[in-house]
């Protein structure tokens, strides 16, 4: 089982924007000393929700920073970045690491961020796949062009190769965030693992890793790739000696989080959007996922990765706000849960 934290870089009421990257940095550097596997950075544009506007950017810094850890995004956002620029990227960060950075990327939402940075509507609600298959394209071949709806050029040679890379690994993996049988289905036809995100419970991820794995099958791709794939599970984590404590110390910080940050969302269209109660998802969260004692941290982990049959997990442990409080968080997760798990 690897376990790892998920960083938000969250801006929580009465902090500015610099402690909040501070806490994150600070989170992944502690997170390497506790022996956790790996590091999953978010990104977000003009809410305080999360702070960090490039995921792939505070990646490499912390790959700079860090000696063992991987880092990954969860995710890089593509309706928003023109996927050769995200490849190069990717395949500088997998060659100078020496093969310890990982590309989650997403379709993100309906957001003005769409508008901002030029792409429109239709890169979200359409051009996923498109550009989905020229980042995997980018990553994986020696030159590329593109005839597409979106993207079109003439064939031009990749610079740098990821498969040049001093490592056995070919090229970074890609993980794609998934939330419906849509995009279940569009990881699977490509064999890529999925990033399931942390609203949901065991029960919908197992029923999701199974549909992968169906689906995956029907394309053709090999049983040992198929069975193999390293999905991820995004989950909250806060460890005490008294469940009620942590339970406490998230439901007074993260419900004013959420509200600013999720209210702070405007939709490119004027869409209207359903937002939840900040305190009812809080207390379905602490409900979700390891929050309480260390022993029911293993328990609430063993048990996801037994009943999903997913054994990576990216976990937010900066649910309180507090920089202390969060690598405390971090620290006993690392010395405290992980010698106990498989």
């Amino acid at each position: 089982m690897r376990v790892g934290s998920f960083v938000l870089s969250a801006q929580f009421p009465g902090q500015g924007h610099g402690e909040a990257l501070h806490r994150a940095v600070r989170s992944a550097e502690v997170a390497e000393e506790a022996g956790l596997d790996s590091v999953w950075l978010a990104e977000h544009h003009f809410v305080p929700y999360g702070t960090c506007p490039s995921a792939i950017t505070l990646a490499g810094f912390l790959l700079g920073r860090t000696r063992r850890l991987r880092v990954g995004t969860a995710v890089s956002v593509l309706p928003t970045a023109h996927p050769v620029a995200l490849g190069e990227q990717a395949a500088l960060l997998h060659l100078t690491s020496g093969g310890r950075f990982s590309l989650g990327v997403g379709r993100g939402g309906p957001w003005v961020d769409l508008e901002v940075f030029g792409s429109g509507l239709a890169a979200y609600e359409e051009g996923f796949p498109e550009s989905l298959d020229l980042l995997v394209r980018w990553l994986r071949e020696p030159s590329v062009g593109a005839a597409g709806d979106r993207f079109r050029f003439r064939e031009v040679p990749v610079v740098p190769r990821p498969s040049e890379s001093l490592t056995d690994a070919d090229g970074p993996e890609v993980v794609v965030a998934c939330t419906s049988p849509k995009s279940v289905r569009l990881a699977a036809e490509r064999a890529l693992p999925m990033l399931l995100g942390m609203h949901v419970g065991d029960e919908e991820k197992a029923e999701m890793v199974a549909l992968w794995r169906e689906l995956a099958r029907a394309a053709g791709h090999p049983p040992e790739r198929v069975m193999g794939a390293g999905h991820v599970s995004a989950g909250v984590c806060q460890i005490a000696d008294r469940r009620t404590d942590a339970v406490e110390a998230l439901t007074k910080a993260m419900p004013g989080w959420l509200k600013q940050g999720l209210d702070a969302h405007v939709t490119v269209d004027g869409r209207i959007r359903q937002m939840r109660d900040p305190l009812a998802y809080t207390e379905l969260l602490c409900g979700l996922h390891p929050v309480g004692t260390p022993r029911l941290c293993v328990d609430r982990l063993t048990a996801t990765s037994e009943r999903t049959g997913i054994s990576r997990f990216a976990l937010l442990v900066e649910g309180s706000g507090d920089l202390a409080a969060t690598e405390e968080n971090v620290r006993r997760l690392g010395a405290e849960v992980l010698p106990h798990l498989g």
